[in-house]
């Protein structure tokens, strides 16, 4: 079994993306923002265009903001503790930012287990990095490419379990043996009849987890 969890509204109750563009960015990303939910602009070419809307100069006030802000959805820590207990091999993959990811998640998942996007505020403005692209089969502009984090640590006959909420967790989702939703993950995973467990709280997915292993 390996495990892939998102974080932005996974791990964190609310999307910090979301959260600082509401802060700090002026009304364009709005528009940005609705073209990557209907799909009709990659996450990467979005995401990008949204926080260059931003000067780098704002650096400060935005690490101090989100750090503050962010909640860790309740049972997190005691999931990080059961699947180092159970010997259960997860990776956190998320679309966020290294300067936000990295802080929430230190002390409860090692560095090594994160795969996230980075920020370059060396520029007038900010600009994003990408150094999980999409490669082989994938041509859907992901930025931080799920599937493909997917492909290069999974092996073949692991069973997939996909933790996630957002339209940037989909096409891993429809890679997954069990997907764990909530929110519009949830909503599309009923509607194209993937494997699903709904989940609130990771009090949720650790039930779920050891459920799945009795009966698989």
């Amino acid at each position: 079994m390996k495990i892939f969890c998102d974080f932005d509204g996974t791990i964190t109750k609310n999307d910090n993306i979301i959260e600082i563009m509401k802060q700090f960015a002026p009304q364009e990303w709005i528009y940005l923002k609705d073209q990557v939910l209907n799909r009709t602009m990659s996450v990467k070419e979005g995401v990008g265009a949204m926080f260059n809307l931003l000067p780098s100069s704002k650096k400060p006030g935005i690490v101090s903001y989100i750090l503050k802000q962010a909640e860790i959805r309740d049972g997190f820590t005691e999931f990080a503790a059961y699947v180092e207990k159970e010997e259960l091999d997860y990776y956190i993959v998320s679309g966020g930012m290294d300067f936000f990811v990295h802080p929430l998640l230190e002390g409860k998942t090692g560095r090594e287990r994160i795969y996230c996007n980075s920020a370059d505020f060396s520029g007038e403005r900010i600009q994003i990095l990408w150094p999980h692209p999409c490669v082989n089969s994938c041509e859907n502009e992901c930025g931080c490419c799920k599937p493909s984090v997917i492909r290069q640590l999974a092996e073949a006959g692991e069973e997939i379990i996909v933790i996630g909420d957002s339209v940037t967790d989909l096409e891993a989702a429809k890679m997954a043996d069990l997907v764990i939703a909530r929110d519009y993950l949830l909503d599309q995973a009923r509607e194209l009849a993937l494997p699903y467990e709904p989940f609130e709280t990771f009090f949720d997915v650790i039930r779920i987890l050891e459920k799945r292993k009795v009966t698989v």
